[in-house]
């Protein structure tokens, strides 16, 4: 219940309008606000949730991660939005739950905290499909640079298998304020994926940070170094701006909710309606709304504010302002899926099913900041285009499909994780209880063409949008996770790992064989690895399913942006966060700076046609 006093400040604020209202305090959203709030502009940024600090500390402990990690609608925590898939055909019809995290710091607070560039390819894609070169590799390594300080590898301190190789030079020293760093302690299983990978011929590369994928590394995890607790964009600019009046045009509006945003005649956005508790008022924007609610509710809020596929907006009633058949469509994503084997290892089910165990691990990283707990689990990567003579086996549509991705982009991802994953229903409490230690390596599909698509449920906003995956829904998909399969079963089966390896394959077991067996496991556990994006998706005025332009603004209208990764223009292989944090930098360069202009003051206005009139 909010006091007199809080409805009067909301009013009163409410009242006076601010520069810019930011929709979504997530790494995105909060990374474009405090930029803008640097320069001394008036910024509200609007989020559904609260600070996690209060409301989740567990997720400041990186080998907490685990916890709410699963696609049973049970693995969850009390920061999730709790979104639930429609039935996905590819799935066996199953219904997945899908992490997003409502709280400051969005997905950056819950996510495994990896970070990782992309490759040369993929950006040269991304900069030809918006037909703007200013976002090929080479052009958008500085806003990589801008936000993050790198701690370089205590190799010293490191078991002598655990040595990591990196380049100095693709970060800034004058980086910050996100905290970018790697764990003292590695994962032991880590070191054994690291000779099973050179086995399948996977040798490791200098580092996933510069431009370059295929290979594998010890990859460094926002973690700040000094006490080993999550960096996300909250944590990283509010520190940085502690004791000091860097953010002091910054208004935080927490639990309140966009509810839709609103235009004059001439279709300028001039505001966001907003809820607080049981009130509901008006954020005025004297320059323009930004839009960072997320991949699931970045399109669901133009949708409800008219703007979306005019058929989506009839069916619930919503005054059509644009129709822009994208918005909610062209959804990405990338798969999670993998083999589960019995060890000679202290793993992760010893924290599951070792009470004690967990206790002394706890203590030790509350005491002296070291042990497993410091280590989010994933730290050790595997990249590859499938390899002959897997790729024989392909069908031609699966040739040409896969023939669209450059040569950097890999097709395949392989993950070490040291515990028992399963079917993923919810892997923390679904731990074997035969006194067995378990690790897995999890595949993730980075090169896919199956699109899913996120849809209306209601005109408002506190009711989740409808998502569907369409996870699989492809041949190309099919057969290149079942050679992905293959290839981490390889690697369990070389001499490198013989020596941890306890039996035959424990889950899902040597009699699943054929390639119609080991897709039907694959369709049966598939979950999401939270990658989500491209639902706004960034692409030029010709594009028919293109919703923001090169500079993330809202075709049809002014005054609107939207900038997350929902505004992708495609999602590039591994993980995402590092080019959240990127595309922020990028785009609030842009409204500081114009296109080059670097007169400071912006430019709302249409610089070549494409997003203005309809």
């Amino acid at each position: 219940m909010l006091s007199l006093r809080d409805h009067l400040t909301i009013l009163l604020l409410a009242v006076a309008g601010f520069d810019y209202v930011v929709v979504g305090a997530g790494t995105s959203g909060f990374t474009l606000a405090a930029r803008l709030a640097e320069q001394k502009l008036s910024v509200a940024l609007v989020e559904a949730g609260d600070f996690y600090e209060a409301v989740w500390p567990l997720a400041k402990i990186p080998g907490a991660v685990i916890v709410g990690l699963g696609s049973s609608p049970t693995a969850t925590t009390p920061i999730d939005w709790n979104f639930i898939t429609a039935p996905v055909p590819g799935a066996n019809y199953r219904q997945v739950h899908y992490g997003r995290h409502k709280t400051f710091g969005g997905c950056s607070v819950c996510n495994v905290m990896i970070y990782q560039r992309l490759d040369n390819g993929s950006m040269q894609r991304w900069a030809d499909l918006v037909e703007d070169q200013s976002y090929t590799f080479d052009q958008v390594l500085p806003f990589y640079q801008r936000t993050a300080t790198f701690y370089p590898p205590q190799n010293e301190l490191r078991p002598p298998n655990a040595s990591v190789q990196y380049n100095p030079a693709a970060y800034s020293p004058a980086g910050e304020p996100l905290q970018v760093s790697y764990p003292i302690d590695s994962i032991p299983f880590s070191s054994w994926m690291v000779g099973g990978m050179q086995a399948i011929g996977i040798n490791q590369t200098q580092d996933f940070s510069s431009g370059h994928l295929l290979g594998a590394q010890w990859c460094p995890f926002t973690v700040r170094p000094s006490d080993r607790i999550r960096s996300s964009s909250e944590a990283a600019f509010m520190s940085a701006a502690a004791n000091s009046d860097r953010l002091a045009t910054l208004t935080l509006y927490k639990t309140t909710m966009g509810k839709r945003i609103l235009f004059d005649p001439d279709r300028k956005a001039t505001g966001v309606e907003v809820r607080t508790g049981t009130s509901r008022y008006t954020l005025h924007a004297n320059r323009e709304v930004i839009v960072s609610a997320g991949v699931f509710q970045s399109p669901q809020l133009l949708m409800v504010s008219g703007i979306g596929p005019s058929e989506a907006l009839s069916q619930y009633n919503i005054p059509q302002l644009v129709d822009l058949p994208g918005v909610g469509q062209n959804m990405w994503d990338h798969l999670l899926f993998g083999p589960s084997y019995r060890v000679r290892l202290i793993t992760g089910t010893n924290i599951a099913n070792n009470y004690a165990f967990a206790a002394e691990q706890l203590a030790l990283y509350f005491s002296v900041r070291r042990g497993l707990f410091t280590n989010p689990s994933a730290d050790y990567l595997a990249w590859e285009k499938i390899p002959d003579p897997l790729r024989q086996r392909f069908s031609a549509d699966t040739l040409r499909n896969l023939s669209w991705f450059p040569p950097s982009w890999p097709e395949a991802e392989y993950i070490s994780f040291h515990i028992f994953l399963g079917d993923l229903a919810n892997p923390l409490f679904d731990q074997p209880k035969d006194g067995f230690m378990y690790a897995s390596m999890i595949g993730s599909l980075v090169a896919p063409s199956s699109r899913g698509t996120v849809t209306l449920a209601s005109n408002d906003t506190d009711i989740l949008p409808i998502v569907q995956p369409n996870w699989l829904s492809t041949e190309a998909d099919a057969q290149t996770v079942v050679a992905m399969y293959r290839r981490m079963r390889e690697a369990w089966h070389s001499a490198a790992m013989a020596p941890i390896v306890i039996g035959e394959e424990y889950f899902p077991g040597p009699k699943v064989q054929t390639d119609a067996e080991i897709l039907a496991v694959i369709r049966q556990t598939v979950m999401t690895i939270y990658h989500a994006a491209c639902t706004c998706k960034m692409g030029t005025r010709n594009d028919s399913m293109a919703v923001v332009d090169h500079r993330a603004r809202v075709f049809g209208v002014t005054g609107l942006r939207v900038v997350d990764a929902s505004a992708f223009a495609i999602l590039p292989p591994g993980h995402p966060q590092a080019t959240c944090y990127m595309l922020a930098e990028k785009i609030a360069a842009d409204i500081l700076h114009g296109p080059g202009n670097g007169d400071g003051n912006g430019d709302d206005g249409d610089d070549d046609g494409d997003n203005g009139g309809g």
